[in-house]
């Protein structure tokens, strides 16, 4: 009969759980249902103020990894051009653009109060509206909630999303709007750079709050930001990953239901752990006021995401500060829903006003084209295409990974830190600290060795991992070896069950081994009539893992076994064929990483989109080489590399932090013999 272990793993122990043990599930629960952006989501189950802030620096690093803003940016001077100032009654009305990345233009207006200042300032993203930031109708006008505010007293600045009327790429040749927003970062290859649409509009919207911090008008410790829709998105993201927002105001967006249906709410990764809700959460306790509507995916907020939202305002002592409300009306930004926002902002940022002043009065929008920017669609002469720009990300990020890291080992230190987290967020794992399953099985004692059957996983995750322990009769407890392979177990196995390859090879130098069977592979692969998930239609991984995510916390998973059960051994990592790549994804959660290569070409775009190894963000961490470079300097065997895999940036780095021999590439495969002579040599090192 099986039994079921829980543990409890530390650096060097562990402890029995001391509830009763939970078990493993039945079968995995990974790779059933498809997550998409439609699919229900609950909140968690949060019990301290402190596990909730841990959950909320965990949502900023997804937030900013899954839009290739980790590390952020360098901040690049705006050059902001303001010009065409026309008065109005209480307010004035300008036009604006500066750059968010070189020769990337930004364009909008300001609507300012009369008056010195300083003035609270308010942005003001648009969403999905037909007519972008010129939309004035009863459902959605930015134009009345922005005259508004300069009449309230604060400076409010309105801008485009990329694609729509001003804001756009140099060669253009598509009409403004909704499908030419759509049209950047929508290639393949741009995922495993996490370029994205989401990514550059989220950049562009902490360089518009730089913009609005800059002016002398405007008071720094009182901003804040609106939208509805996607623009509503824009706001819970912003105010999830920068501190200096004071008040925000998403509307119609957050939602237990539907999480946002357009590329530029869709990064990568962004939601396999979190939904709108936690992402609007983060920016407690910080003032903040939920919109919804009784005719769209936000019905729910008086019962399901505003009391979900208002724990976790309640763990800071702090539930003045949200409030939630509903309208009846369909998807909108109304007359009735800016009152709303009027009032929760006129009380932060006005510091409460008379309310009646805070009413909005009559107005008058001015016309379309004397609010265009760039009327007759002549761009600044250094705008960039939208190919330059992907060149100019690309090579942002291949430059910080060459340079940032590899001069010395207090330098390098300090990149593993800063990137770690990055890992964590791009293979979507995490280490097995605690709360490790271990499920006993069969035990069988040969001759040679004792063999156990075992099943790996972690508290309430749903996963089972199904390993195989080997131990030597005479095992010199050097080190344990983590076996992977593309087969499972089966490829350290005959036929008849006996050791093959190099499991035996390990064994037979009396060295413990455990086989591991990854994801999909072995006795878990799925049927030959299994239809293959598509990860790059309907935004399937900003909801969902591949399967090469997966495999790699099963590594990962197994390694925090080996580090128990081995009592101080050394945990070494290998795999054997495409496997190989995998350990070196997992790299940082072993001591000694052994990696067939499988002559990967790392140039290639398309290599980087095999289902098998698919990861979005990847090559924005430097791929294989970075992840490696995470876990230098311990001792790393490259094999099988042919002429096209990367290690230039890899081998200086274990050169400039005088550690050359630790690292050993061999071009052509390794066979067996080779690969545990290098590992068991390193002992007298």
């Amino acid at each position: 009969m099986k039994t079921h272990l829980a543990l409890l793993l530390t650096a060097s122990l562990v402890r029995a759980a001391a509830a009763p043990a939970p078990a493993l599930p039945a079968a995995d629960q990974r790779g059933g249902t498809i997550v998409t952006l439609d699919t229900p989501r609950t909140f968690p189950e949060i019990k301290s103020k402190a596990e909730w802030e841990r959950r909320a620096r965990e949502i900023r690093e997804q937030a900013l990894v899954s839009c290739g803003l980790w590390p952020l940016p360098e901040k690049a001077p705006l050059n902001a051009k303001i010009f065409g100032r026309v008065e109005r009654e209480g307010y004035s009305v300008e036009k604006v653009y500066f750059q968010t990345y070189p020769g990337v233009y930004l364009a909008g207006n300001l609507y300012r109060p009369v008056g010195k200042g300083p003035f609270p300032g308010v942005l003001n993203p648009h969403g999905h509206w037909n007519n972008g930031r010129l939309e004035d109708t009863k459902t959605g006008s930015i134009a009345a909630r922005c005259i508004s505010f300069a009449r309230q007293g604060m400076v409010a600045f309105s801008y485009d999303m990329a694609g729509y009327h001003d804001t756009q790429f140099a060669g253009v040749t598509n009409a403004p709007g909704y499908k030419t927003h759509r049209l950047f970062g929508a290639q393949p290859a741009d995922l495993p750079w996490n370029i994205s649409l989401m990514g550059l509009q989220t950049w562009n919207t902490i360089r518009a709050l730089d913009f609005l911090e800059s002016l002398p008008d405007v008071d720094k410790a009182r901003l804040g930001c609106t939208g509805a829709s996607g623009g509503g998105t824009q706001t819970f993201m912003l105010g999830a990953i920068d501190d200096r927002l004071a008040a925000q105001a998403p509307c119609v967006m957050v939602s237990s239901t539907m999480q946002g249906g357009c590329s530029c709410e869709n990064a990568p990764g962004l939601r396999v752990d979190f939904s709108n809700m936690e992402i609007a959460a983060a920016a407690a306790p910080r003032p903040q006021i939920l919109v919804a509507a009784t005719g769209d995916w936000t019905k729910l907020t008086m019962t399901v995401e505003g009391p979900a939202v208002e724990k976790v305002y309640r763990l800071f002592d702090a539930p003045d500060k949200l409030r939630y409300v509903r309208f009846d009306f369909d998807h909108n930004y109304n007359l009735t829903t800016r009152e709303a926002v009027y009032e929760w902002f006129g009380r932060w940022l006005l510091k409460n006003p008379d309310p009646a002043s805070l009413k909005e009065q009559p107005y008058k929008k001015e016309p379309d084209a004397d609010l265009r920017v760039f009327p007759d669609g002549k761009l600044p002469e250094d705008a960039v295409t939208a190919g330059q720009l992907r060149q100019y990300l690309i090579g942002q990020a291949e430059a910080r990974f060459r340079a940032a890291h590899v001069s010395n080992p207090i330098v390098l230190e300090n990149y593993k830190k800063l990137m770690i987290p990055a890992w964590k967020r791009t293979l979507q794992t995490r280490f097995v600290e605690t709360g490790l399953l271990v499920e006993a099985g069969q035990i069988t004692k040969e001759l040679t060795h004792t063999t156990t059957r075992l099943t790996l996983g972690r508290v309430g995750l749903g996963d089972r991992v199904p390993v195989t322990l080997i131990t030597p009769r005479r095992d010199a407890l050097h080190n344990i070896t983590v076996l992977t392979h593309p087969a499972g177990r089966a490829g350290f196995l005959e036929a008849n069950g006996a050791l093959t390859g190099l499991a035996k090879k390990f064994v037979e130098r009396n060295q413990s081994v455990l086989l591991v069977e990854t994801f999909g592979t072995g006795e878990a692969a799925p049927p030959a009539t299994a239809k293959a998930r598509n990860y790059l239609a309907s935004f399937y991984t900003t909801y969902n893992r591949t399967e090469a995510q997966e495999r790699v916390q099963d590594l990962v998973t197994a390694c925090a076994f080996a580090q128990s059960h081995g009592k101080g051994r050394k945990v070494v990592l290998c795999g054997v064929g495409r496997a190989g790549l995998w350990t070196l994804l997992a790299a940082p959660a072993a001591d000694l990483v052994v990696a067939d290569c499988d002559a990967l070409n790392t140039g290639n775009d398309e290599a980087w989109l095999a289902p098998d190894i698919f990861v979005p963000g990847l090559r924005n961490l430097g791929g294989f080489e970075g992840v490696a470079m995470l876990n230098a300097t311990n001792p790393l065997l490259l094999h099988n590399t042919g002429k096209d895999f990367s290690t230039a940036t890899l081998r200086n780095c274990f050169q400039r932090n005088k550690v050359p021999f630790l690292l050993r590439e061999e071009a052509a495969r390794l066979d067996d013999d080779a690969i545990v002579d290098w590992v068991l040599h390193l002992r007298a090192l």
